[in-house]
């Protein structure tokens, strides 16, 4: 029976549409509806886009261009409705249907932007069909004809039934996704639900003419009625043609904006990775290249492809915004550690996350060569200080539980500091790492080799069968290092001097046995380096006092212990003095006078003759420039002073500031001196030279006594060592020399003095043998310069030898 009246219904619906309208006009009605739908949809896709103010403006609007659609398609199909007798509309119930359709769609579609509620787009697409039915019910009111109207109740009821449950599936349709397909889904659907409700209500029609029934003057006439579709027609059209225009901008400036965060993503150095749940929605370049895969590839893949561990991944969703550190799989099965941040986003409309992954791999291998820096050195990647001490602490608990002996041997390079003043630091690290390498290469399994820190070197060799073990290693240690004939300066290695102390024999414990090692490396340098020496019980005083030693010259200058003695020079034909050399005494505050000889030795080795060196320039020519008589004044300069950058310099400062002529300043420097780098030693010399200074070759005959370098060297004198003038009067073979070098002086046009002259025997032979000047005993002692004031601020014509020789013994 049900299906019986269903057909009857449908037939009845088809026969209004065919035969009771013009069917031009229903198309044109569906044209104007179709359009007002997709606008409608568009219009309420940009207000919900829209934010602030303009959201209920877009709304409004959204609402009037349905609500007219909707009226409009109503009234045109009924222009196609041809009852044959008059017929017009009353304009109240016109504008109320028209309101009708406005409001009731503008609540619907309010009710389908609110984004926290789920059904909103059902209901509110409910409430747009509703609007539809009423629309049309009051627009039937308004429909005024010479008849009678009967309804089919059943046809009423499914008209408002399609009109609500299509309206009801139309917004949820159209507002679903960004995509063009569901924007055209959503309007075919709302306009399905307007001429579906509209043709099967209007088979539910049923006119009766009867001629008693008169049209009222006020009705609005079916051509005027026209118009005003026409216009509403037009607006419609206008709308929809602005909305998809609007749309068409919007478009383009969502690929605009999409494509300018696409390549703000991509600029990122993190990966980025955009996940709906555990789905991999889009990735950046910098993620893609992280995994060694594109873009497009990681489109749809499952987010435990590359970060395998689940414990990883629920980090990441139980903490937000917060690290998580995990290894990233790359697509060759590696895996890479990273730091993953998860952050919630909206995604397209919808909600999704996206996980920041910086790449860890830079830090973790800082993190590694930062924790190998803390236990090794990073010049010659020996172990630390540090890393020595926890080694050999382990060795001597056990050596105590064991009953066995360990040896610790602590070396350092002889005169190291001298290859990093000559060649620079970049060789010095180089003969380092070659220590390190060759040393390195001696060891077995069970020793350690360290650098302690400097120049200083130690070997822990732990199950020492005996001491005469820890001797041999020192033999190959130092013949590993001992330097080469067979190459440059630059490139060759300096020996070294090694201390030898046993555990527990000589300590028992870390410090004293270091202690040890080190009191018996000193014994070893003071005993002639490139050796080593086992620690002995009365090293411990003689290191310790060598060390007090030290501390004390470094303060020497600051405490005023030094002072300068001067011995006069004499010229040997007028016996006149003609100058002075300036002589260093350390008187000590507790040791009294301390030897030159003693002190001098230990102030270049560690580098204290700098300050001490230009302490005497300042003293020497500030006493000198005091003088009325032009006397010379000669200084002494160590190696390490003349190849110190600041020499020459020092020299210039020291002869403005005391205002000595520099033609009265005479440097007194050994061949020794020179030979470590000639080249540079040369330049300094020859700068000295520029500013006026002479320069004198000290103890000429005891060191190399090149003649290359005579003639090299910017030379003004040469002295002559005093171990050659003793006994010149009666030993033959000092004669000879002393002869030789007086005629290399005059070959060469420079003056000799001859040092140590003590008998008139003596400076008789070299008067005979033309010797310019003499200095020594016989001339005078070294004595403070208030001795000899007499020569220095009287008549030139007094300061002769015998003068000083009386000047003394007054003194005396």
């Amino acid at each position: 029976m049900f299906s019986r009246i269903a057909g009857r219904s449908m037939l009845k619906v088809y026969n209004c549409i065919a035969t009771a309208h013009d069917l031009w006009l229903v198309g044109l009605a569906a044209v104007i509806c179709t359009l007002a739908s997709f606008a409608a949809i568009s219009l309420l896709r940009h207000a919900r886009r829209s934010a602030g103010r303009m959201r209920p403006v877009w709304l409004a609007v959204s609402a009037i261009s349905t609500g007219f659609g909707i009226w409009s398609t109503h009234f045109i199909a009924m222009l196609a409705f041809s009852p044959g007798i008059p017929s017009g509309y009353n304009i109240a119930l016109t504008i109320l249907s028209l309101a009708a359709a406005v409001l009731l769609t503008g609540a619907g579609l309010a009710m389908a932007m609110r984004p926290e509620w789920r059904a909103g787009p059902w209901l509110g697409g409910a409430v747009v069909g509703g609007g539809i039915a009423t629309m049309h019910y009051l627009g039937m009111a308004a429909f005024e004809i010479g008849g009678i109207i009967l309804w089919d109740s059943t046809l009423v009821a499914v008209s408002i039934l399609l009109g609500t449950l299509i309206g009801a599936t139309s917004l949820p349709s159209g507002l679903h996704a960004s995509s063009q397909r569901w924007r055209i889904a959503g309007a075919l659907l709302l306009t399905l639900a307007i001429c579906s409700h509209h043709f099967t209500a209007m088979g539910a029609v049923a006119i009766i003419p009867d001629p008693t029934v008169t049209i009222p003057p006020a009705a609005i006439p079916a051509g005027w009625l026209a118009i005003g579709v026409a216009v509403s027609s037009f607006t419609i059209i206008l709308l929809a043609l602005g909305a998809a225009a609007l749309d068409i901008h919007d478009q383009r400036r969502s690929v605009l904006e999409a494509d300018r965060m696409r390549g703000l993503a991509n600029a990122a150095i993190e990966g980025l990775l955009v996940c709906d749940g555990d789905t991999a929605v889009t990735a950046n370049t910098s993620f893609a290249q992280l995994v060694g895969s594109s873009s497009d590839k990681l489109i749809g893949a499952r987010l435990e492809m590359y970060i395998p561990s689940a414990e990883a991944r629920a980090k990441l969703l139980a903490a937000p915004n917060q690290p998580v550190e995990a290894e990233l799989r790359h697509v060759d099965g590696s895996m890479i550690p990273v730091e993953l941040i998860l952050r919630p986003i909206d995604f397209g409309g919808q909600a999704h996350h996206v996980i920041a992954v910086r790449n860890l791999q830079a830090r973790k291998k800082a993190e590694q060569h930062i924790r190998y820096l803390a236990h090794h050195d990073a010049l010659t990647s020996l172990p630390n200080r540090g890393s020595f001490h926890a080694r050999l602490d382990h060795e001597i608990a056990a050596a105590k539980a064991n009953g066995q002996k360990c040896a610790v041997l602590c070396f350092d390079l002889d005169r190291f500091k001298e290859i990093n003043d000559l060649f620079g630091h970049a060789a010095g690290d180089k003969v380092l790492q070659t220590v390190a390498s060759r040393v390195s290469a001696l060891l077995d399994n069970t020793c350690m080799v360290a650098r302690l820190g400097g120049d200083e070197f130690a070997v822990l060799m732990p199950g020492l069968s005996n001491p005469a073990a820890a001797g041999r290693l020192a033999d190959a240690i130092l013949a590993a290092l001992q330097p080469s004939a067979n190459k440059s300066d630059s490139d060759n290695l300096t020996s070294c001097s090694i201390g030898i102390a046993i555990c527990p024999d000589d300590a028992d414990n870390r410090e004293t046995l270091l202690t040890h090692a080190d009191t018996a490396l000193y014994r070893a340098k003071t005993e002639g380096r490139a050796t080593y020496r086992f620690f002995e019980a009365r090293m411990g005083a003689e290191v310790h006092d060598r060390r007090v030693l030290e501390h004390d010259l470094r303060q020497a200058v600051a405490r005023r212990e030094f002072n300068l003695v001067y011995q006069p020079q004499e010229d040997i034909q007028t016996r006149r003095v003609v100058g002075f050399e300036a002589l260093l005494r350390w008187t000590h505050k507790t040791r009294g006078s301390i030897s030159p000889a003693v002190f001098i030795p230990i102030a270049e080795e560690t580098g204290a003759i700098l300050g001490i060196g230009e302490w005497v320039l300042r003293e020497a020519c500030k006493q000198a420039a005091s003088w009325p008589q032009p006397l010379t004044i000669a200084v002494n300069v160590s190696a390490v002073q003349i190849y110190s950058e600041n020499f020459v310099q020092l020299v210039h400062e020291v002869l403005l500031e005391t205002g000595l002529t520099p033609d009265r300043l005479e440097l007194e420097i050994t061949e020794t001196a020179l030979v470590r780098d000639l080249n540079r030693a040369l330049n300094t010399l020859r700068r000295i030279k520029a500013l006026g200074v002479h320069i004198a070759m000290d103890d000429f005959g005891t060191g190399y006594s090149s003649l290359s370098n005579l003639r090299a060297f910017p030379f003004d004198k040469i002295k002559i060592d005093g171990s050659f003038i003793k006994s010149v009067n009666t030993n033959a073979q000092a004669a000879t020399i002393v002869r030789a070098v007086l005629g290399l002086g005059r070959g060469l046009g420079l003056p000799v003095l001859a040092e140590g002259v003590e008998t008139p025997a003596e400076l008789a032979f070299l008067q005979s043998e033309l010797c310019n000047e003499v200095q020594g005993y016989l001339v005078g002692r070294p004595a403070p310069i208030a001795t000899f004031a007499m020569l220095t601020h009287a008549d030139s014509a007094l300061a002769t030898g015998d003068d000083v020789r009386i000047l003394l013994a007054q003194s005396a």
